[in-house]
Order: structure tokens, then C-alpha cells, then sequence
């Protein structure tokens, strides 16, 4: 397990909280990331405590289940990150179906992985998500972008890059924007522009100031709807 797997873009330690109703596999989860080095700051077992703690101690990835108990995970989402957008929330399930995925996505997940991932799965799906990927049980990420899909053929009231006075991208950060609503990872992004992987993180969050989004999945959703993944 490399140290890697525990660290931020920066280097630093990645701030994790884990939330399920069920001790055992909590504690196992928070062992699992605290011994490949990330800090957990927190651990919870239902969702008021969840939103509690995660208001107090603002991690920068919470791992959370979506069966709990007081309060739903979902609710716990939403709450979460409209106190603080720059939390990223991981969801890791028993349940694959589209329903709960698609719920979770709404409700500000940048992530979903289920229960049935490998520790180093679960290890690797954190670290991405700490830097900003979309993480997804394969299958599950075209489930989502196809919903977008969906949702980007309805009329939309969010203003486009064309309109006046909407935000102006640069042409890098359209280019890294079309890159990203296609399913590239950043690591991949760098590769394909001959950039760093710091490079492409800097114009992602320069993007997602511009245009007043709060993290990846809606950048995702942003593109599809001006259709840039086909671009």
C-alpha cells in the first residue's frame, strides 16, 4: 500500500469521516484508511451524529453509507455539502440499484462504491475522490452520465459560457472541461494535454469558480447539457 493512497494533491494527509450504522464494519473501514495514512477525524453511526461531526470537524472526504438510522444518507448528503461544498462525499454501499445511485449522485455525492469493493479499491476510490475524481463501481458511472444525458435534454435554467455575461473560460480550461465530461480522470487529462496533474486540478477549480459549481459531478453535468463530451 503505498503512502500515496493516503495523501492529498498537496501531500498532506487526507481528512476522512466514516459514517455506518454498523460498528464492526465502521471500525474496520476507518483502520483500513487510517493505516494507509489518511487522518480520520471522525467516525459516526447514524445521520444526525454524522451531520454533527462533519460540520465540526470538516473532512475533506466523508465515506458514508446510505442505511442509517435518525436520518438518511442522502439527507446527510445534502445536508453536509450545503454547509460545506468543499466536503466530498464517497458513498459506500450495499445496494447497486440505479434508484439509490442516482439519488445519492443528486443529493451531492461524487461517488459511489459498493461494499463489495476490495480494500485497495476503497483505498484508491478515497484518494481520487480527495483530488477531485468521480469515482464509480464499474457500471455504475455510465448509469450516471446517462441520466445527465437525460436531464441535458430538458429545458435548463443555468446560464451558458455563449450567453452575455456569463463566465468565459479559457480555451485550456473548455479543453480540460470537454475532457472531463468524457470520463477522463485527471491523471489521465495530464497524460493526454502533457500537463501535471496539479495543472489540470488548478483549472478544474478555476472552472468550478467561474461558473459557481460546487465539484466534479456538476462540472459533469454542466458539459453534457452544452454537449461538450461529444465535442
Amino acid at each position: 500500500m503505498s503512502e500515496e493512497q493516503g495523501t492529498t494533491g498537496t501531500g498532506g494527509p487526507v481528512r476522512v469521516m466514516v459514517v455506518d450504522d454498523h460498528p464492526m464494519w465502521r471500525d474496520a473501514v476507518a483502520r483500513d484508511l487510517a493505516e494507509s495514512g489518511c487522518e480520520v477525524v471522525a467516525t459516526a453511526g447514524d445521520g444526525e451524529q454524522a451531520v454533527r461531526r462533519a460540520r465540526a470537524t470538516t473532512p475533506d472526504v466523508l465515506v458514508l453509507d446510505l442505511n442509517l438510522p435518525v436520518k438518511p444518507g442522502v439527507q446527510v448528503c445534502k445536508e453536509v455539502v450545503a454547509a460545506n461544498p468543499a466536503v466530498r462525499v464517497l458513498v459506500l454501499s450495499a445496494s447497486g440499484e440505479h434508484a439509490d445511485v442516482l439519488e445519492a449522485v443528486k443529493s451531492g455525492a461524487t461517488g459511489y462504491l459498493l461494499k463489495s469493493a476490495s480494500t485497495e479499491e476503497l483505498l484508491d476510490a478515497v484518494r481520487r475522490t480527495a483530488v477531485g475524481d468521480a469515482v464509480f463501481t464499474p457500471g455504475l458511472a455510465g448509469l450516471v452520465l446517462g441520466e445527465y444525458r437525460r436531464l441535458a435534454s430538458e429545458p435548463a435554467p443555468t446560464a451558458g459560457t455563449d450567453e452575455p455575461g456569463a463566465p468565459r473560460l479559457t480555451d485550456r480550461e473548455t479543453e480540460v472541461l470537454r475532457l472531463v465530461a468524457k470520463g477522463l480522470s485527471y491523471k489521465q487529462i495530464a497524460e493526454r494535454l502533457v500537463i501535471s496533474h496539479r495543472t489540470v486540478q488548478n483549472h478544474v477549480q478555476n472552472t468550478l469558480g467561474k461558473l459557481q459549481l460546487h465539484n466534479r459531478v456538476e462540472l459533469v453535468r454542466y458539459a453534457i447539457e452544452r454537449g461538450l463530451d461529444d465535442a
